[in-house]
């Protein structure tokens, strides 16, 4: 008896119950969540929702720093933005300590939002790391970027002037979908239309669903025409040059995605013709008059050559940023009874704030951008790692190109996503399922040869 009492194993002790764990996935929703809510906050740029944005980015950083203490580790990726982000933040607390600044309140505001940016943009990087992450953020930026487009449509065919049908404007503006400003809108747009265009260029969609992927991408670019932005227009014609080019010097010579580019044109096309009709035919020809204006010497050209004298004024560090309309006034060549809140020019901005070290840390930064996007773009239609390269880097070029005629990126919300798709841009290669790869690139299914002996 007392032998086979001996011979019994004890009782395994009771299992420990871990917390639940937040995962990178979850933070990484998070943060999309809050990039894609902040253009329907009229852009971010009210108080309460630049608080909102500001609040958040430090709420998500917060989590992101507590998960990495209680899971006892500290999981840090590098990217090389990082080091011009510092020194950006760097320089505008030099303006802010010393006073340099001709407004050290509106500095030290803008230093707060540029930190929100850096945040979002941190957690960003660090919890995007996987393949199947990818394809979350781009289904979400597709749904969204189809429903603000749609919302704008219909708001454009049915206007009554006020924001949502509801909200009236206290000082003016040209409403469109949820901003105030239809550049703005189009700057949105530039940014997400790459998401749902990359899937139906690559393999992470077929069949119905590359179908939809297209004619979602074809509504939202349509709805930049349909605003009626200039700048939106120049900034996806380029974006469409780019793709071409990437396009074209695919190495194997696949026929597939350049019809499908072919397809989404042909789309637009077709949504422009059936919503906008000849509406959109006197805004484009209304457009072509207005640049012949302002190369005339329209207030826009006059605004630029009032930030060059502004510029020589305070050459090396600047006005301060966000100083530029409390400073402009001073400056002014020309009467009106309008409030000149903005360059026009974000290049211009830039240097006038910050003067030419900011403007030089801000071409450090591009450099990098697409410096190290470019060695991620190897065959991006087979990878992960490609099309989310390629999806964010489209995104910075439309915004590069419209910043040239307006100011998205003085705007929270576009300013906030810009940021955030150059740190995707410039982040180091996420992990790439091989097993996902083989079978979208192949569309091979295992299956035992009919030679193999039964085991």
């Amino acid at each position: 008896m007392s032998s086979a009492l001996a011979t019994q194993p004890e009782p395994a002790p009771a299992a420990k119950v871990s917390p639940p764990r937040l995962t990178n996935t979850a933070l990484l929703a998070s943060s999309c969540v809050v990039l894609m809510l902040a253009p329907l906050a009229f852009g971010a740029v009210e108080p309460w929702s630049i608080f909102a944005l500001e609040a958040s980015a430090m709420l998500l950083l917060a989590v992101w720093a507590f998960r990495q203490w209680i899971n006892r580790e500290l999981n840090l990726y590098d990217n090389v933005l990082y080091r011009p982000m510092a020194a950006f933040f760097a320089l505008v607390l030099v303006q802010w300590l010393t006073g340099t600044t001709a407004y050290r309140q509106v500095t030290y505001s803008h230093l707060l939002l540029y930190a929100a940016y850096g945040m979002l943009a941190f957690v960003v990087t660090q919890t995007l790391r996987r393949s199947s992450q990818f394809e979350l953020m781009a289904k979400l930026f597709t749904v969204y970027g189809a429903v603000v487009a749609l919302f704008a449509v219909l708001q454009g065919m049915a206007p009554n002037g006020k924001l949502y049908w509801i909200w009236s404007l206290e000082q003016g503006g040209s409403i469109y979908g949820p901003y105030v400003n239809h550049n703005h809108y189009a700057g949105l747009m530039e940014m997400l239309t790459p998401f749902p265009l990359v899937l139906a260029a690559t393999h992470f969609t077929d069949g119905n669903r590359k179908i939809a992927a297209t004619g979602i991408a074809a509504l939202m670019a349509a709805s930049i025409f349909l605003s009626g932005s200039r700048g939106g227009i120049a900034a996806f014609v380029a974006q469409m040059l780019v793709l071409g080019v990437l396009l074209v010097r695919k190495r194997e010579g696949s026929w597939k995605q350049p019809l499908m580019l072919a397809a989404f044109l042909a789309m637009v096309i077709v949504f422009l013709v059936w919503m906008g009709g000849n509406e959109l035919t006197r805004r484009l020809i209304s457009i072509h008059s207005e640049a012949r204006e302002e190369i005339n010497g329209g207030v826009r050209l006059t605004i630029d050559r009032d930030c060059w004298r502004m510029l020589i004024k305070r050459p090396l560090l600047g006005w301060g940023l966000g100083a530029f309309p409390i400073v402009y006034p001073e400056f002014r060549s020309f009467y009106t009874t309008f409030f000149v809140n903005q360059a026009h020019n974000d290049y211009l901005q830039l240097l006038v704030e910050t003067g030419l070290a900011g403007f030089s840390i801000a071409v450090w930064f591009l450099v990098l951008v697409f410096r190290q996007a470019a060695g991620k773009l190897k065959n991006w239609t087979e990878t992960a790692n490609g099309a989310l390269t390629v999806a964010a880097l489209l995104g910075c070029v439309g915004i590069l190109v419209h910043s040239f005629l307006d100011f998205n990126l003085q705007i929270p919300a576009n300013a906030a996503l810009f940021y955030v798709l150059c740190a995707i841009a410039a982040a180091a290669p996420i992990h790439e399922s091989r097993r996902r790869r083989v079978v979208r690139r192949h569309n091979l299914i295992v299956q035992p040869h009919p030679e193999t002996p039964a085991s």
